[in-house]
Parts: structure tokens; sequence; C-alpha cells
């Protein structure tokens, strides 16, 4: 009778070949063996699984070939259990190995290398020269932007004193080597909302060093105009760290020339967005609740957090400052507005001498746009009130009053302002920006019927 033992002795798959080792037992000792002894005596000659060897070959190898009926009896029951079981569990492992080295195999292609499927990596080179003068015009006036963060002053429970607590973010341009910075009214409107004095530290100023390290400043108020969403702060810096910005000209943008924009989005620090002027003479709906006009349309990127940032023209030089955008969910749509350099070089100036804008006027009270419409006026500027001694007291223009019966009598409506059509209250101010005081223009007013032209010089208005 023959007892066949099977084991592997191929180490690496996918082919794998079996070889057998096989027991004999004599057949003279047959007469004297159950079946209960054969299969005891077979198993009991099953080794114990042994390690790997240096070869990589895991072999199983039945010691002793010479079975008589007196070796059985050395064979105790536990014995022959336990060799039973190791020898199963063996085998079991063995065959789950072969499935997950046949899986892996399967997945690749061993005959492939690694240098073989990695491509080759070519150098960047030089860049186009249109990329290059983007990247000369970053590098020139990335100094110049400044993060800002509002801080506003606030009580706390159990503390003495006020402590300073940043409200947001926004962006801004150093003006000048004097510490002068140009940003948003509504960057730093919390903490104006509290009518802080001259001088009172508003902001946090962060100005980025030629190490790119952002260097943290106290922010100063020096002025801020709300009707036209700009403020200045100033910062105690060395004048090595200060890079005042170039400014340009907005009054020869055309549309579809390229521009740039550079702020903190979501405080991205130093972004740089690029796009085209998308259209000019736009009104701004400024955050302060104020309409601004002649605003810059742009496709470049605006985020919260660009506020206050420069808006650069294809040289480098600032033509406006970002201060809006048109999005129904918060962030860009493609549709952002600039404050004109224009403005910002006429505002700026008086708002560092002044600490407020001195403005050429008529020193008259004009009906809201609401209140007008209630009282019938569709088209024109009317006139609420007219101070005494004033210039347009003595040039004639009269205001609204009631008669003797308690009835409303308007008063003179501005129709037009040196020929130029004036259809609302705030087409007349953003008119009247044009000019300086002492000007003289000529209005022409609607008085009743009668349709009258009334030559007056332009006092100054504070801002």
């Amino acid at each position: 009778m023959q007892a066949i033992v099977i084991c592997s002795t191929s180490a690496m798959p996918p082919l794998r070949s079996l070889t057998f080792t096989s027991t004999i037992i004599s057949g003279k000792y047959l007469p004297f063996l159950g079946r209960r002894k054969l299969c005891c005596d077979v198993v009991s000659r099953l080794p114990v699984p042994p390690a790997p060897r240096g070869d990589g070959k895991n072999h199983l190898e039945v010691v002793d070939q010479n079975f008589t009926p007196e070796n059985f009896p050395q064979t105790t029951r536990r014995t022959l259990f336990t060799r039973l079981l190791m020898c199963f569990s063996y085998g079991y492992l063995l065959s789950l190995r072969d499935m997950y080295i046949s899986a892996a195999y399967a997945l690749g292609d061993p005959s492939v290398t690694v240098e073989q499927v990695t491509p080759s990596v070519f150098p960047a080179g030089a860049l186009f020269p249109s990329e290059e003068r983007i990247v000369k015009l970053f590098e020139k006036n990335t100094y110049s932007v400044v993060n800002i963060f509002d801080v506003t002053l606030r009580p706390q429970l159990n503390v003495t004193g006020m402590v300073e607590i940043p409200e947001g973010n926004g962006s801004g341009v150093v003006w000048d080597d004097q510490g002068h910075i140009v940003t948003n009214y509504h960057v730093i409107g919390n903490s104006l909302s509290r009518n802080p004095s001259t001088g009172q530290v508003v902001a946090r100023v962060n100005i980025l060093a030629s190490e790119g390290i952002q260097k943290n400043f106290e922010g100063k108020l020096v002025g801020a105009d709300r009707t036209k969403d700009l403020a200045i702060l100033k910062v105690e810096a060395p004048k090595e760290l200060l890079r005042p910005i170039n400014v340009g000209s907005s009054l020869s943008l055309k549309v579809g020339q390229q521009c740039l924009a550079i702020g903190n989005p979501f405080g991205f620090d130093h972004t740089l967005t690029a796009g085209v002027i998308s259209g000019l003479n736009r009104d701004i709906n400024s955050q302060t609740g104020v309409t601004i006009g002649g605003g810059i349309q742009t496709d470049a990127a605006i985020n919260p957090g660009n506020s206050g940032g420069p808006l650069l023209d294809s040289k480098g030089n600032l033509i406006g400052i970002n201060t809006a955008i048109f999005t129904q969910t918060g962030t860009s749509a493609g549709v952002g507005f600039a404050i004109p350099s224009s403005t910002v070089v006429k505002i700026v100036p008086q708002l560092i001498q002044f600490g407020k804008v001195v403005r050429a006027g008529l020193n008259v009270e004009i009906a809201p746009d609401l209140i007008a419409s209630q009282l019938n006026v569709r088209k024109g500027a009317l006139i609420l009130l007219v101070p005494k001694d004033s210039l347009a007291a003595k040039a004639g223009l009269l205001p609204t009053t009631r008669g003797f019966a308690g009835n409303i009598v308007l008063g003179d409506i501005i129709m037009a302002v040196n020929d130029k059509p004036i259809k609302n209250r705030g087409e007349l101010y953003k008119t009247l920006d044009e000019y300086n005081i002492g000007e003289k223009v000529v209005l022409r007013i609607q008085r009743g019927n009668d349709n009258l032209e009334v030559p007056l010089i332009l006092e100054e208005t504070k801002g």
C-alpha cells in the first residue's frame, strides 16, 4: 500500500509545479494495520512545517520512510492532532499567499520596469514674452500691496481697558514713502462706524518685505470719504520697506485692454488675477450704500479681500482701486468694479491734507429720490432747502415750501448743469464732482411751468 503526501516546492508564481513525496508502506505490514493505525501513522509522519529556506522555496520532507508497527505507540493523541492542525494551517496559509501573489501579478506587468514607465521630464525653459512681462509686473508691484485687518476696540468682561479684535480683512496700496496707505472705506467700516478720531489705530497693516516676510504695523486713521468709499491710513514703517505704487491715468482706458488685479482674496495674500477692461463709466453700488460714478468694470477675478487693492494696466500703473463685485454667490462672477484713478488722485490728497474731502457744490439740500417720487417729481433734482446768505440764495434759487392752506409748493427742479442733463440727485452730485470750488456753472431749472437758466458760482461743501 502507498500513502502520498503532496506539497509545493515552487516559490514564485505564475507557473507552479507540484512535487509528490511518497511514504511507502511495505505490504508485509498491512495485515497488522487497521484503518485507524494506518491513518494515524501516515499523519504522524508529517513533519512540522519548517521555515523558508534561503533559496525562497518551502519544502515538506518525510523524515522517516521506514514504517514499522512498533513506531505507532510512540505517537500520542495530542501529538497526532497537533501535527494534523499545523499541517492543515500551513497549507491554508500557502494557498492564501499564492492567491495574493497571483492577484498582484494579474493587476500589473512584471516584465515592465519602473524606469520603462517613467516619462521623460523636460526642463521648463524660458517663458514666453507675454508671460515674462506679467511676471515682472507682479514682482514689481506686489510689494506695493498690503494686507489690512480692521481692528475694533471692544470692552471685555473682567478685563480692564480695551482689547483689539480683528474684524475683517482687505487690501490696500502704498501711496507714498511717508507711510500713507490707500484702501476702501468699507474695509475698515466697523472701526469707522465708532467715529474714531484722527490718529487713532483702526487697522493692522501687513507689509511684504523683500525677504518674503510680512511685517505688521499699526494703521492710524488719516481721513475717510464715505461717498467715494476711500480711506487713508498711516503706518510708521521704514522708508526702505515702503514702495509707492505708480499711478496711471484712467481717462484714456479702452474696453478690451488688459488689466491685472493684486489683492488678498479670502486672506490669501498677494494673489494675482488677470483680465480685460470690460466696461467704463459704470455706476458702482458700494458697500457703504452710495453710488460711485465713472467705475471701471473688469472680468479679472475679484473676491472678498480684494477690496482696496490695485487694478493695474499692462504697464503696471494704478488705474483703479478694486471695490465691488456683482455676484449672487458672494464670490467672483466675472463682473468686478474699481474706482477709477482719476477719482482717487482727486480725493486722496485732500484726505491726507485735511482729513476730509472738500467738494464744490451748491450748498442746497436736495430731496432724496423717494421723496421726490412721492411729490410726483420723476425727472431732475428737487431743491428742498436753500440756506440764507448762501450763493444759491443770492442767485435766486427757491426751496420747497408749504402754502397758506398747508399744501406743498415745489421748489426749483434742477434739470441740467451746463447743458448736461440731470435725472436724479445722485447724477447731480456726480456731475458737480467734475468741477472745482469757485467755478461758474449755469443751471437749467424748472419752476412751476417755467424753464429758467440760473448762473451760479460753486461753493465749498463738506464731503
